[in-house]
């Protein structure tokens, strides 16, 4: 039997509600979007359905959305008037969140519910070049408060189960990600930390332990002064744990001068 168990991807999401943007801002994605327009037709089969990790949601406990029919949460501020009135029609799937749920709590990981959440911008900005027709089931699942990498790759060993039930591991955060330092500013710590990432995530030899110790790489308090936009790096890597990592999307001179990457593993 052909092997259909999909990879897993750690992906830099952009600023705002872009893809459904148009003039400079929107063209400042070009390479970004490109790449995830791109994403679909490198997997081995089409997933059932996807579950995303994204930087913008934490609570207590990982959390799991479990409505059939998630909303729109537009969590963003000065952006045009319409993107306050986009969506993202794709269908939930309580089926999968109560199996993620049970993978969750089997692995000794606090879950929980919440049945209202909907999706946030680094969900759905993702999410709308890849399957821009949202016919593929979506779960969104938070982060635990913390934001101990740890236990980030413990829920990724977790999860890992699902990418063999054609289940889509999706974790959504950004490369680079200190909002004082965009542009020219940005450049050289955002080429220092990435030279790290491309250094760290290839070879699963060693790979976790580097990614625990992720504070001392170089830059690394300045590419991300709080660490929520990395750690759904560390989902996708704990649920790949033996696969090799590959970079899939890379540009060095995204909004003014930051390099930006995202990761495939498996």
């Amino acid at each position: 039997m052909q092997n259909h168990r999909l990879p897993t991807f750690f992906l830099s999401h952009g600023g705002g509600p872009w893809p459904f943007m148009d003039g400079d801002y929107r063209r400042a994605h070009a390479q970004l979007e490109a790449s995830l327009q791109a994403l679909p037709a490198t997997l081995p089969a089409r997933p059932k359905a996807i579950l995303m990790i994204s930087a913008h949601w934490e609570e207590a406990a990982f959390t799991v959305m479990t409505s059939p029919a998630p909303g729109m949460l537009y969590d963003y501020g000065g952006f045009p008037a319409h993107t306050y009135e986009v969506v993202y029609p794709a269908p939930g799937d309580p089926v999968l969140a109560e199996r993620v749920v049970a993978l969750i709590q089997a692995s000794g990981l606090p879950a929980a519910r919440d049945e209202k959440r909907g999706f946030d911008h680094g969900a759905f900005c993702t999410l709308v070049p890849m399957y821009p027709d949202a016919d593929v089931p979506v779960v969104q699942l938070s982060l635990k408060r913390g934001l101990n990498p740890a236990e980030h790759l413990a829920l990724g060993r977790a999860l890992a189960p699902l990418r063999d039930e054609g289940v889509l591991i999706l974790g959504s955060g950004f490369s680079f990600h200190n909002l004082r330092l965009y542009g020219e500013a940005g450049r050289e710590p955002s080429v220092a930390f990435d030279a790290w990432l491309q250094d760290a995530l290839p070879a699963p030899e060693g790979r976790a332990e580097r990614l625990l110790a992720w504070a001392q790489a170089p830059a690394a308090r300045l590419a991300h002064p709080r660490e929520e936009h990395l750690l759904p790096l560390m989902v996708a890597a704990g649920a790949a744990e033996g696969d090799t990592a590959t970079c899939n999307y890379h540009e060095t001179e995204f909004l003014g001068g930051v390099t930006a990457s995202s990761f495939r593993f498996g």
